[in-house]
C-alpha cells in the first residue's frame, strides 16, 4: 500500500525537473549560510528560511496546474495590464527605499511589483512572438514588441530603478534575438540603443546613476565616495583567495565595510568566506540551472511554452550576470539581487512563481529523443 501511494506521488510530480531544483537548493543554502554568518541580530536568516518554505510551496502547487489557459490573448492582456497598473500606482502609494519609489508597504510586509511586471512581460512577448515568429523579419513586429516593453521600461526607469530597467531591456533584446531577427534589424537596434542611451544620459538618468557609470569606467577615482561599494566588493572577492577565510570570518562583511552584503553584494560576501573554489561551484550550479531551463524550453508543447522558457532563462541569466559583474567590478553597481541567493521575499517568491508556471507547462511537454536524454544532465 505504501509503495503504491509513493508511486502515485512520484507520478504526480514526475514532470518536475529535479536536476534544476537540485541545483537551486545549494545556492539557497549558500545564501542562508552567508546571512547567518553576519546577521544573527536582525533575523535575516529566519525570515529568508520562511520565504524559501513559502516559495517552494507555491512552486509545487503551481506545478500541478495546467497552464494552457495562458495561451489566451485576453488572459495575457489582463495580467500585463494588472502589472502595469501596479507600477503606475507606485507613484501614488509607493514607499521610497534607497532613493527609489519601488515598494508597497502593507504593515510589516513589503512588495516590489517590478518582479511581477518582468514575468508579465515575458508572458506577453511569448504570446506575441509565438504567433509572429515567422514574420519577425518585418520591422513592425519588433517595434510593436518594443512598445510593450517600453511601457514597463519607462515606468521602472522613472522610479528610478536602473538595474531592473536594464533587465527589462535585456529580456526584450534576448527574446527578439531568438525569434529570428535579421542582421540589418539587429544593427538598427544597436544604433537605436546608442541613441536611446544618449537621450537617457542627457534627460533620464539621475546624477547618482551617472556617477555609478562613471565610477565603473574609473573605479579608483573616488573609492571613499562614489566608488566605495564597487571597491569594497572587489576587495572582499579578492581577499577570499583560493579557499576563502571560512564561514563567519569574512572581515569585509563582519566589520561592515561591504554594504548590502545580504542582498546586492551577497556573492562578494560568499566569495570572501569560500574563496575562488566556492565561487566556481556557485557559478557551475547556476550554469546547470540555466542549461536546464533552455533544455526544458526546447521541449515546450507549443511555441508559446518555448518562448516562455527562453524568456525565463534570459531573465535569470540577466540577473546573475549583472549582479556577479558588479560584485567583481566588471559591471556598474545597479542594485539588483542575485536569484535564489540574495535576501528578499518578493524576488524569491516571484522567481518560484515563474518556475512553477514553467513546470506546469512541462506536463504537456514534447517527448525527448534518446540523444537529448544522453545529454540531459546539463541540458545541451
Amino acid at each position: 500500500m505504501f509503495q503504491e501511494k509513493l508511486k502515485l506521488v512520484w507520478q504526480r510530480f514526475a514532470h518536475i525537473d529535479w536536476i534544476l531544483l537540485g541545483a537551486l537548493i545549494p545556492i539557497m543554502g549558500a545564501g542562508l549560510m552567508t546571512m547567518n554568518s553576519f546577521s544573527e541580530a536582525n533575523l535575516l536568516f529566519q525570515k529568508q528560511l520562511l520565504w524559501i518554505a513559502i516559495s517552494l510551496t507555491v512552486f509545487f502547487t503551481l506545478s500541478q496546474i495546467n497552464f494552457q489557459f495562458l495561451r489566451s490573448t485576453r488572459v495575457i492582456v489582463v495580467i500585463f495590464a494588472f502589472a502595469v497598473s501596479l507600477l503606475v500606482t507606485l507613484f501614488i502609494l509607493g514607499s521610497v527605499v534607497k532613493g527609489a519609489k519601488s515598494w508597497f508597504h502593507i504593515g510589516s510586509v513589503a512588495f516590489e511589483p517590478v518582479d511581477l511586471a518582468k514575468l508579465a512581460l515575458i508572458l506577453l512577448l511569448s504570446k506575441y512572438f509565438s504567433r509572429r515568429h515567422i514574420e519577425i523579419a518585418n520591422i513592425r513586429h519588433i517595434l510593436v514588441s518594443g512598445f510593450y516593453t517600453g511601457i514597463v521600461f519607462v515606468l521602472v526607469l522613472v522610479q528610478p530603478d536602473f538595474g531592473s530597467a536594464l533587465v527589462v531591456a535585456l529580456i526584450w533584446i534576448g527574446m527578439v534575438f531568438v525569434s529570428g531577427i535579421s542582421k540589418k534589424h539587429l544593427i538598427a537596434m544597436f544604433l537605436l540603443a546608442i541613441v536611446g542611451f544618449s537621450l537617457l544620459w542627457s534627460f533620464g538618468f539621475k546624477q547618482y546613476q551617472k556617477d555609478r557609470i562613471l565610477t565603473f569606467i574609473h573605479p579608483l577615482t573616488d573609492i571613499s565616495g562614489r566608488g566605495y561599494n564597487a571597491y569594497q566588493s572587489t576587495v572582499a572577492v579578492g581577499s577570499g583567495e583560493l579557499l576563502g577565510k571560512g564561514v563567519g570570518y569574512g572581515t569585509q562583511s563582519r566589520l561592515q565595510f561591504l554594504p548590502e552584503y545580504q542582498t546586492d553584494f551577497i556573492f562578494a560576501a560568499f566569495a570572501e568566506e569560500w574563496g575562488f573554489f566556492g565561487s566556481i561551484i556557485i557559478v557551475f550550479l547556476y550554469a546547470v540551472f540555466i542549461g536546464r531551463l533552455f533544455f526544458g524550453a526546447m521541449r515546450g508543447a507549443s511555441n508559446f511554452e518555448v518562448f516562455f522558457g527562453i524568456g525565463l532563462a534570459i531573465l535569470f541569466m540577466s540577473h546573475i550576470l549583472v549582479n556577479m559583474g558588479m560584485n567583481i567590478g566588471l559591471m556598474p553597481v545597479t542594485g539588483i539581487p542575485i536569484p535564489f541567493m540574495s535576501y528578499g521575499g518578493t524576488h524569491l517568491l516571484m522567481s518560484f512563481v515563474g518556475l512553477g508556471i514553467f513546470m506546469g507547462m512541462r506536463r504537456s511537454a514534447r517527448p525527448v529523443g534518446r540523444e537529448a536524454v544522453n545529454n540531459e544532465f546539463l541540458g545541451f
